[in-house]
């Protein structure tokens, strides 16, 4: 019996001899990839995903992965057409790879500061873009991000052997839930399906029929209010069950740690003071935005500039990946995608993004210019990044971005926003494909297949999360409520209205939060950095605290209990664990969100009382 893993070549041997020996004992040329049915099942899967991410974004703040639950969901969907006798012959494992590489382009269109920026946009000038330029936008961000991988591929993944894990991951998830002797994909397909469903019908009878409770209030009072007035109070929402329990537990107690405070000390006090006015979530929010976005922006370039040498090896990597391969690596020449396609890609995607810049967002025309070839840049950084941490560091471009286009068009708010945009979701989308192109190496695929998968993925998410943002945010004032906290928005917004001259007009309490929230955002980085390897797990994450400050407490309760669950169960049933973790906290996130925005459409189209 085959190993389950396919192992990467040894990471001692020359670089041209690590692509020979991957040719000769990794790669399948005969084994079937990309198929019509794994693009049309990829783009359906992928679209799910896209608008499940969409729900989960303007709930937490993140999006989740996508690779890990599409493979599954495929391998599952598959089984049941063979079993209904739609389909004859089973899901290839390379076929799943290819249609695993289209779901993961569609979902994380909501990613890269797509849904940030565009929910910033409208919370900034309250003036929504018409849907097929919105469209048209996110499509050519994207496709520019796969084409920029392209060149540094060879290096990152065939050559230096970078870890990316979560590719790494998800090869070991393909190859194990294919090997009919280990049985375990059936059974995490069961898992899925089985917390899919109870997750959408909870939410049929929470938020279409009413007779499940949305909040459960704690029976105490703080400062003469109720705990629910605070936002502290248990959901019944199992999206961010399940959210928390795809996150490290450091960073769900991190959250815990950050929501308790800022609603239970930061906000009485704040109130105590007459300087929050009311009792309530946006009030708070409204002053704790600013330290929490100085965190967020502060921990994610401090991170950024400790992993310099990441980013040395960028740059001096760019130098050389045009160069032409050797003669005795000459065979992966003809499986690679050849590195004409990507000034070929920039030169007819380029000017297509700078067009839209300038009608769209008033951007100036030299401005443009400027923006376009720097995102490429910094999307060959935040590649190398995202293969060394499985962390792609949009967090920090972003703020880099608006910092420099603050000072370059002062008082341009909205292209201050989208400039950003495009350095975050060409940075994302060329780490995402590296991602599952090592994946795809570990498993013996065909790169130029997984380029058109996941171009297809573009297209299909760019086409589907627009019109559902549309749809189930019909009015950008809900941005930032309660039940809409879309924090990621809220923190772009803040910092873009910051960069285009807003501090000055601040209460001066926010002006010295901001400076505390810089400072503590450094020496949390700091920490993490330096810290003995026994006491990290100890130390508060700087997302987890900054995040926490701008969602509902109730929303960091709920993720805390999601992680909390997870890490014991890893820690006490650890085979249990494997085997359920992420397959059920996948599908608590799908049907919930799914039906979510089900629903919402429904209220808006009438069908549904609100």
């Amino acid at each position: 019996m085959p190993d389950p893993v396919v192992r990467p070549p040894q990471a001692n041997l020359p670089d041209t001899a690590r692509e020979i020996e991957w040719l000769a004992k990794t790669y399948q040329p005969d084994a079937v990839n990309l198929t019509v049915r794994a693009v049309i099942v990829g783009m359906l899967i992928g679209a799910a995903m896209s608008l499940s991410n969409l729900y989960v974004f303007f709930k937490t703040g993140w999006s989740m992965g996508v690779t890990l639950t599409a493979c599954i969901l495929a391998f599952s969907a598959f089984r049941f057409l063979q079993a209904v006798r739609i389909v004859k012959t089973p899901l290839g494992v390379l076929e799943n790879n290819a249609l695993t590489t289209v779901a993961s382009g569609a979902g994380y269109m909501t990613g890269g500061g797509n849904m940030a920026a565009f929910g910033a946009l409208l919370m900034v000038t309250t003036v929504r873009p018409d849907a097929l330029p919105m469209i048209a936008w996110f499509g050519l961000i994207a496709a520019l991000g796969v084409f920029a991988a392209i060149p540094i591929k060879r290096q990152l993944i065939n050559q230096e052997g970078l870890a990316f894990p979560t590719g790494t991951a998800t090869a070991e998830t393909i190859r194990s839930i294919h090997d009919a002797a280990a049985g375990g994909g059936a059974s995490k397909a069961s898992w899925l399906a089985g917390s899919a469903v109870f997750a959408a019908l909870l939410t049929w009878l929470r938020d279409a029929w009413h007779v499940v409770p949305a909040v459960i209030p704690l029976p105490l009072t703080l400062a003469g209010h109720k705990l629910a007035e605070w936002t502290l109070s248990l959901k019944a929402e199992v999206v961010l069950i399940g959210g928390g329990a795809l996150m490290s537990f450091r960073t769900g107690w991190s959250l815990l740690l950050g929501g308790v405070l800022t609603y239970s000390v930061l906000g009485p006090a704040l109130v105590a003071k007459g300087i929050v006015t009311t009792v309530s979530y946006k009030a708070i929010v409204a002053w704790a935005l600013w330290p929490a976005a100085a965190i967020l922006v502060s921990s994610g370039l401090t991170s950024f500039a400790l992993d310099y040498k990441s980013i040395i090896r960028s740059f001096s990597g760019i130098t050389g990946i045009f160069k032409p391969a050797q003669t005795s690596a000459q065979g992966i020449a003809a499986v690679e995608c050849p590195g004409w396609w990507f000034p070929a890609g920039f030169m007819v995607l380029a000017p297509a993004v700078v067009f839209l810049m300038v009608w769209l967002f008033q951007i100036p025309l030299w401005a443009g210019v400027i923006a376009v070839p720097l995102a490429v840049v910094m999307g060959f950084v935040a590649a190398r990044v995202t293969g060394e941490t499985d962390v792609t560091p949009t967090k920090a471009f972003g703020p880099v971005t608006q910092m420099i286009f603050g000072i370059l068009t002062p008082g341009n708010l909205s292209g201050n926003i989208m400039s950003a945009n495009v350095t975050g979701g060409i940075g994302l989308h060329a780490a995402d494909l590296l991602t599952t192109l090592k994946t795809g190496w570990l498993l013996g695929a065909k790169p130029r297949h997984q380029l058109y998968a996941q171009l297809f993925g573009v297209v299909a998410g760019a086409a589907i999360v627009v019109p559902a943002f549309n749809l189930i945010i019909p009015d950008p004032t809900v941005l930032g409520s309660e039940a809409w906290p879309a924090p990621s928005c809220v923190v772009w917004a803040g910092v873009s209205k910051a960069f285009s001259g807003g501090i000055a007009a601040l209460h001066p309490t926010s002006k010295s939060a901001i400076l505390v929230g810089l400072a503590l955002g450094v020496a949390l980085a700091l920490l993490e950095k330096f810290a003995p390897k026994p006491l990290r797990p100890f130390l508060p994450s700087p997302s987890g605290v900054g995040l926490a400050m701008v969602v509902p407490g109730s929303n960091s309760i709920a993720m805390f209990l999601g992680a909390a669950l997870a890490e014991g169960l890893r820690r006490w049933q650890p085979a249990l664990a494997e085997k359920t973790v992420v397959p059920v906290a996948s599908g608590l996130i799908a049907g919930e969100s799914l039906m979510g925005i089900l629903i919402a459409i429904l209220i808006v189209t009438g069908v549904l009382a609100p």
